[in-house]
C-alpha cells in the first residue's frame, strides 16, 4: 500500500490526530496556559462552525488546536494537504517547486509558495548544535556560491553571487550550511571554530581563507583543486570531496527545481537541503521517518507572510 494511501492524507480528521500523535506524544497540551489535566476535545459541528480538531481547555477556558504555537498556525490550507505537502517536500531528493505543489494539491501557487516556506522553517535546526568532529574526527570545509545578490550587476570573481560555507562531518554523515557575507579569512575562521571541536582535523581546498586552520585545530589537509588535485595520493583521508558531494546535490535542487532563490530566503532553503541530506537513507531515515521528524520540527517557531515571528 502507497504511503500517499493513509487516511491522514486524505481526511481532516484523521489529519489532526495523526498531527495531534507526533506533537502531543503524552496528550494534548494548552498552548495557551500550559495546561495538561482539564483538555476536553470538542466535537466537529460545521453547521455549527466547529472547527475540526479543536479542543479546550478548563483552565484557562480558551479554544485551541494542535496548529497553535507551531508553523502551521492560521494557515487556510486543510490539514490533510499540509500533511501531503510536508511528505512531498522531505522524499524529494532535489525538492519540490511551489508550482509543482499548487497543481499536485490544488491550492493557489501563492499558498504552495508560503507553504513550503512554513515546511522550511519546520526543518531549519533550532537552538545551538553541538560542536563536529569530536573525538580527533574529520570535518570537511569548503565554500560555494549562488544565484545573484539583489541589485547587483554580473561581475568577475563571483562578488555578485550569494555565497555559501558548509560543514560536513565525516563521523556522523551529516552536514551543517550558513549563508555568509564574504569568503574572507576573518569571515571563515570564526565560524569554522565555532563550529567545530579543536581536536578535529580540518579538510578544505587550496583556498587561503583556511590559512590559519592548522593554529586551531589537530589537524589541516588540502587539495589543490586549480592544479586537478580532490585526493592526496599519499594520505586518502585528505580530501574535501564529501563537502562537494553535498553540494552537487543543492546546486541541482537549486538550479533544476527552484531556479531562482532571493537572498532574504537563502537561509531556509540551505534548511532543507541540510535537513533531508541529515534524515536520508543511509543513515537510516526512510520517507515516513523524515516527514515525521520534519513535523517535529513545527513547534515554537511562527512564520508570517511578510516574516519570521518568535514564538
Amino acid at each position: 500500500m502507497s504511503v500517499l494511501s493513509k487516511p491522514y492524507f486524505h481526511n481532516e480528521e484523521a489529519a489532526f490526530a495523526y498531527l495531534e500523535s507526533v506533537i502531543w506524544t503524552d496528550g494534548a497540551v494548552c498552548p495557551h496556559c500550559g495546561g495538561v489535566d482539564r483538555i476536553t476535545k470538542v466535537k466537529a459541528n460545521p453547521e455549527k462552525r466547529i472547527r475540526v480538531g479543536l479542543w479546550r481547555c478548563g483552565d484557562c477556558k480558551k479554544q485551541f488546536t494542535v496548529k497553535v504555537g507551531t508553523v502551521f498556525e492560521h494557515a487556510r490550507i486543510p490539514m490533510h494537504k499540509m500533511l501531503q505537502a510536508v511528505y512531498l517536500v522531505t522524499s524529494s531528493k532535489k525538492g519540490i517547486s511551489a508550482h509543482q505543489l499548487h497543481r499536485t494539491l490544488e491550492i493557489t501557487y501563492k499558498s504552495a509558495w508560503f507553504l513550503l516556506h512554513r515546511i522550511r522553517e519546520a526543518m531549519r535546526d533550532g537552538g545551538e548544535l553541538p560542536p563536529m568532529g569530536g573525538n580527533g574526527g574529520i570535518v570537511e570545509v569548503d565554500e560555494t556560491f549562488i544565484g545573484k545578490k539583489k541589485g547587483m550587476k554580473k561581475r568577475r570573481a563571483f562578488h555578485h553571487k550569494m555565497k555559501v560555507l558548509a560543514l560536513v562531518d565525516r563521523d556522523t554523515r551529516k552536514a551543517r550550511t550558513m549563508v555568509i557575507d564574504d569568503v574572507k579569512a576573518e569571515t571563515l575562521m570564526p565560524l569554522v571554530i565555532a563550529n567545530v571541536e579543536r581536536e578535529a582535523r580540518i579538510m578544505t581546498d587550496e583556498h587561503s581563507g583556511y590559512r590559519d586552520v592548522k593554529h586551531y585545530f589537530a589537524g589541516h589537509g588540502t587539495t589543490s583543486h586549480g592544479k586537478g588535485e580532490y585526493v592526496n595520493l599519499e594520505d586518502r583521508t585528505v580530501h574535501s570531496n564529501t563537502v562537494e558531494g553535498y553540494f552537487s546535490i543543492f546546486k541541482r535542487g537549486m538550479k533544476g527545481v527552484y531556479q531562482h532563490c532571493g537572498e532574504d530566503h537563502l537561509h531556509r532553503y540551505l534548511a532543507e537541503f541540510e535537513f533531508r541530506y541529515n534524515n536520508r537513507v543511509a543513515l537510516g531515515f526512510n520517507d515516513v521517518d523524515r516527514a515525521g521528524n520534519a513535523l517535529r520540527g513545527i513547534v515554537g517557531k511562527r512564520l508570517t507572510y511578510g516574516g519570521p515571528i518568535a514564538a
